[in-house]
Parts: structure tokens; C-alpha cells; sequence
């Protein structure tokens, strides 16, 4: 990309837009362009279409969705699959259509069997059973990367896909019931220090293993790999360290400075037992993460603290 080509992040109010759109205008990137929701509902076959047709983005990174943690999912099966599928597709189809150069797909490291061999290769993809609990997101997500796959095969186009571990970070979803795991551990830790609660009860019984990224270093990887790679097959994007979700309250207790007992409801679902990402591709094309867990953590906690989004139940 040039400095200043014409560049469109779809979905640049959410946690991994934003944080796309900052990492561009940190190196520089100059005509960047944004749509609300408000402006254009991607779910609108005519409207994207209208939209490229004016605009004519010479890349595309494409990290709108609609997204949620294990209660979200299971109870709107259908709403997560169709409005993912749909609106992705009326992004990548309008691309192509209107000669994009290069088009990046965000996707997620549910796409990849409930059971397969850790760490998780890129090779994994469709080779056993998807977790039921976000089977209709992964659904949704694997058509995605599918389709540029095969524009690519077909129509010779440059597009790649980008598959995440668990995000966290600036413009996180704080919400009680439909946020992910780490922001609403923060959240429910915040609440019982500020309210003296003697325990926080957390879903499952701990032990399922999982990787997090903070979500300015998936950025990074972004615009890296929208500069450096092009391939079918789609990319890895983690940091290859792992912990248990017992662990992980702890931590978010320390940092948060919660002193009381944790307790595990153990009749909640513990969803996929691991989780890791092989994250060696990304490395041999030059690129590793740069904030610890901890540490990210901890500037979470300062962006939920300052949320205003925080206070809405």
C-alpha cells in the first residue's frame, strides 16, 4: 500500500477496526476511509454496491461482524450466521467487482476443529467437527475466507484472510451477558471490588486452556501482512502462549485488585477445552506480538474504566 492509497476499514467502531484504523494513521496511511452503520448497513446488498461503486477503495480490510461470547452465540444461532455470511459477502463480491487491489479478511480461531491438534495449523481448517457453541459464527467466517479463496482461484484476485485468537484491548465489548471471556472478567471483578462482594462465581470449573492477543498488535499484523503476504490459505494471528481460564481470573483479580474468593459454577458450559494457535507462519514472514498478557490487561482495565459503554446493562 501506498501512503496514500484509498483504504477501507469496514467495521472501524469496533475493537478491531479502530484499532486498524490507528495502526494505519501510526504508519503514516493518509486516506483512510470510515462508514457507520448509520451511513452503510453492510447487511445492504445495493447500498455496499452503491458504495464501491462511488468510493473505489484500492484495499479493504474487512473486520466488521457481528460478534459475542458463548450465551450470545447459543441463543441467535441464525442471526450469527446470517448477518456475518451476509454482510461479508456483499463486501467481498463488491470488492471484486469493482477491482480492488487487495482485500483482508478477519476471521476468527473458532473456524478450526473442536478437537484438532495443538497448536492449531492453518492446514486444520475443515478437518473435523466445529464447537457447537459458536458453530454458526464459524460457519459464517469459514464462507468468508472460502470466498476470497476462490475469487482468488478463479478471478486471480489478491485477497487473504487473517484468523485471531481471543482479542482484547481499547473498545472491547464490557457488556454482563454478551461480552467475551477477559472483558467480562473485568467487568465482574471490577463490580465486586467497587461493591465488597466476598466472591466472584466464574462459568465452567477453569480448566479449559486459552491464548489471547492484544487486539493493537493483531493490528499490527494487519498491515503487515496486507504489505507482505498473499496466499490462499489464511494466517494465523496469536501470540503461541497459553493459559488456563483459572489463571486467567487470577491475573485479571491481581490487576484489578480484587482480594476475594473465586468460585466456579460448574453446571456452565466450559466450551472448547484449548485452544492454541500455531503461530509460526506468521513468525517466518517476520512478525511476532509485543504486549504481554499482563500487561495488556492492564491497559483493558484503564479503557473499561473510561468505556461509557461500561454502564449500559
Amino acid at each position: 500500500m501506498e501512503k496514500n492509497s484509498k483504504i477501507y476499514v469496514a467495521g472501524h467502531r469496533g475493537m478491531v477496526g479502530s484499532a486498524i484504523v490507528r495502526e494505519l494513521e501510526r504508519q503514516g496511511y493518509t486516506n483512510i476511509v470510515t462508514r457507520t452503520h448509520a451511513e452503510l448497513d453492510l447487511k445492504d446488498q445495493l447500498a455496499v454496491e452503491k458504495f464501491f461503486e462511488e468510493e473505489k477503495p484500492e484495499y479493504v480490510f474487512l473486520a466488521a461482524a457481528k460478534v459475542g461470547g458463548i450465551v450470545a452465540n447459543e441463543s441467535a444461532l441464525a442471526d450469527f450466521m446470517y448477518d456475518n455470511m451476509i454482510l461479508e459477502m456483499n463486501v467481498i463480491h463488491s470488492a471484486w467487482k469493482n477491482g480492488c487491489k487487495k482485500l483482508e479478511f478477519l476471521g476468527s480461531s473458532c473456524i478450526y476443529p473442536r478437537m484438532a491438534p495443538q497448536p492449531m495449523q492453518e492446514s486444520c481448517l475443515l478437518t473435523g467437527e466445529l464447537e457447537k457453541t459458536n458453530e454458526a459464527y464459524a460457519l459464517a467466517k469459514i464462507s468468508g475466507l472460502k470466498y476470497c479463496e476462490f475469487l482468488n482461484r478463479q478471478y486471480g484476485t489478491d485477497y487473504i484472510s487473517v484468523m485471531p485468537t481471543n482479542l482484547y484491548g481499547p473498545n472491547d465489548n464490557y457488556h454482563p451477558e454478551h461480552s467475551h471471556v477477559l472483558p467480562a472478567l473485568i467487568r465482574r471483578f471490577h463490580e465486586a471490588k467497587e461493591s465488597g462482594a466476598p466472591s466472584v462465581t466464574c462459568w465452567g470449573d477453569g480448566s479449559p486452556l486459552r491464548e489471547f492477543l492484544y487486539v493493537d498488535d493483531l493490528a499490527n499484523l494487519c498491515v503487515f501482512l496486507m504489505n507482505n503476504y498473499s496466499g490462499n490459505e489464511t494466517v494465523n494471528a496469536g501470540t503461541g502462549k497459553e493459559l488456563t481460564i483459572k489463571e486467567l481470573t487470577e491475573l485479571v483479580a491481581k490487576v484489578i485488585g480484587y482480594e476475594g474468593e473465586i468460585k466456579w459454577d460448574t453446571t456452565r458450559p466450559n466450551g472448547t477445552p484449548r485452544k492454541l494457535l500455531d503461530v509460526s507462519k506468521a513468525e517466518k514472514l517476520g512478525w511476532k506480538y509485543r504486549v504481554e498478557l499482563e500487561d495488556g490487561i492492564k491497559l483493558a482495565y484503564e479503557d473499561f474504566l473510561n468505556n461509557p459503554m461500561r454502564a449500559e446493562r
